[in-house]
């Protein structure tokens, strides 16, 4: 049996990672980037990155394909860069190509000036 920290590091070796200002940059030069929030609606409610799309982790599989095309390129996050990643692992098992997960989450986010909401 795998812990919880060796699932996180399993999905991390096979997902694609990028910085908080690698995605404000990516978000820069294409607006078709789609930046998707995975925590909990609690954690969501108490700020999030701007512009971003709000599918809890427990929920985006439900979710992630009437809201998302499988080719648009697409960034996960949550608060650290774990629940982003195992979210990345998933929607590659579902066929999404441009997928990734942003290391460091929202605490990332705010340390690299990314605009907020709510």
């Amino acid at each position: 049996m795998k812990s919880a920290a060796e699932l996180i590091a399993d999905a991390k070796s096979r997902i694609k990672e990028v910085t908080p200002a690698q995605t404000l940059a990516m978000r820069a030069s294409d607006p078709s980037v789609v930046l998707i929030d995975v925590r909990e609606d609690r954690e969501w409610n108490l700020g999030h990155a701007a512009g971003a799309v709000h599918m809890s982790r427990g929920t985006l599989e439900s979710k992630i394909d009437q809201a998302v095309p499988r080719a648009a390129p697409v960034v996960l996050y949550c608060a650290s860069g774990n629940r982003s990643a195992l979210a990345a692992e998933s929607l590659m098992q579902m066929g999404y190509s441009n997928v990734a997960s942003m290391s460091d989450g929202f605490r990332g986010w705010v340390d690299a000036n990314g605009d907020i909401e709510g």
